[in-house]
């Protein structure tokens, strides 16, 4: 019975990348058969803020069969209908009274049906989660640098907002997109006619990126030195729990964002990250990051 679904427990940011687990529910649709266990590996894509893919992998059966997840998404179970919404049809915000958040491992439709009660091996493809991770925290260690760059003679007045390490956050002011990829992320910033009452010089910005590029890339290589671990502080196990970014970048403050993605472990991790700014037109630039794993 979906009512006595338990709110998946996730393992997904603690090196884990194989588990057993117990099915809790199993539906089939037309585009999908959904199964959902009471704990997982799996990283499932946000409905909310889709930056992070799912993860990938497989299912080994208890009868030893192995099934293919093709997605992974979060779920939201309605316990008095006991109807299971998924992805963007969930209709409630996380935590409302009377409903369940829980990862949905997405199989072919086709996939037979697995009893609820039944144990499984949960089996994440390791590299592609590690190489999601190091593009996730590169993504986040270049708008750190961009942001701190940016401080530096492109602000006229006082922003509000402030990051981490306390500067200017021009990437919450101007962000209007990020997706990772495997060792890559990409963030689209939109410098408009709002950032420029809120005191940005977007013009010297624009004719100045090659130079905010340089600069950018040698923080980032500086950053990489220190070789500070990366660690992901969960609030609780839950999927609906927080769940935050910490690393030591030796500017004052331990840098910590709130980010449900999964992450690299170090900065050792990596060889290199270097950024690449693209112009898209007069009021929308691209960030490129991309990194190579040691």
């Amino acid at each position: 019975m979906t009512s006595d679904i338990k709110p998946t427990i996730t393992k997904f940011c603690h090196q884990t990348w194989q588990l057993e687990a117990t099915v809790q529910l199993f539906e089939t649709h037309s585009d999908f058969s959904y199964i959902v266990t009471d704990q997982t590996p799996f990283h499932p894509v946000s409905h909310i803020w889709p930056d992070h893919p799912a993860d990938k992998g497989t299912i080994t059966l208890s009868n030893g069969d192995i099934i293919e997840v093709v997605d992974c998404r979060v779920g939201a179970i309605e316990v008095e209908s006991q109807t299971l919404y998924v992805g963007q049809d969930i209709p409630v915000k996380r935590d409302q009274e009377g409903w369940v958040f829980v990862v949905v491992h997405c199989l072919e439709p086709s996939a037979n049906f697995i009893p609820v009660g039944d144990s499984v091996c949960l089996n994440v493809d390791k590299e592609y989660q590690l190489a999601l991770g190091r593009g996730h925290s590169a993504g986040h260690l270049s708008y750190l640098a961009l942001n701190k760059i940016l401080a530096d003679g492109y602000w006229r007045k006082e922003a509000d907002r402030r990051d981490p390490h306390g500067y200017y956050d021009f990437n919450s002011y101007a962000q209007v997109s990020s997706f990772v990829t495997q060792d890559k992320c990409v963030d689209t910033y939109r410098l408009g006619k709002t950032l420029r009452k809120r005191g940005l010089n977007s013009a010297d910005m624009l004719s100045d990126l090659p130079l905010i590029e340089q600069k950018v890339n040698e923080l980032l290589a500086e950053w990489l030195k220190l070789g500070s671990n990366i660690e992901v502080v969960c609030e609780g196990e839950a999927l609906t729990d927080s769940r935050y970014w910490h690393c030591n970048l030796s500017e004052g403050e331990t840098a910590v964002i709130a980010c449900g993605g999964t992450h690299a472990g170090s900065l050792s991790d990596y060889a290199n990250i270097a950024v690449k700014f693209n112009k898209l037109d007069d009021q929308h630039i691209e960030m490129h990051t991309m990194s190579v794993s040691t």
